[in-house]
C-alpha cells in the first residue's frame, strides 16, 4: 500500500514537472516568434528610414557645392576691397 501511494505520488511529480517544462518551452517559442517579428519590423523601418550610400553621396555633392559658391562670393569680396583699395588719390595741383 506504502508502494503504491509512493509511485502514485512519483508520477505525479514527474507529469508536473513535465507539463511545467512543456508550458515554459512553449512560452520560449513564442517569445522567440514575437522577437523574430520585432526585429522584422526593425530592419523594414531602417532600410525606409535611414540614408543610403547613393543618397549620402548627393548630399554631399551637394554641400560641397555651396560651399565653393560662397568661397567665389569671398574671392569677389576680396577683389573688390583689393580695387578700392589700390586706388590712389590724385594729386592735387597748387
Amino acid at each position: 500500500m506504502t508502494a503504491t501511494g509512493f509511485i502514485v505520488m512519483l508520477l505525479g511529480a514527474v507529469s508536473a514537472a513535465f507539463w511545467r517544462m512543456w508550458g515554459l518551452i512553449k512560452d520560449a517559442g513564442e517569445k522567440g516568434e514575437e522577437a523574430q517579428r520585432s526585429l522584422a519590423a526593425h530592419k523594414l523601418h531602417a532600410a525606409e528610414t535611414f540614408a543610403t550610400k547613393a543618397g549620402m553621396q548627393e548630399q554631399t555633392a551637394q554641400l560641397l557645392r555651396a560651399i565653393e559658391g560662397v568661397g567665389n562670393r569671398i574671392d569677389g569680396l576680396h577683389e573688390r576691397l583689393d580695387r578700392a583699395f589700390e586706388r590712389t588719390p590724385a594729386r592735387r595741383v597748387s
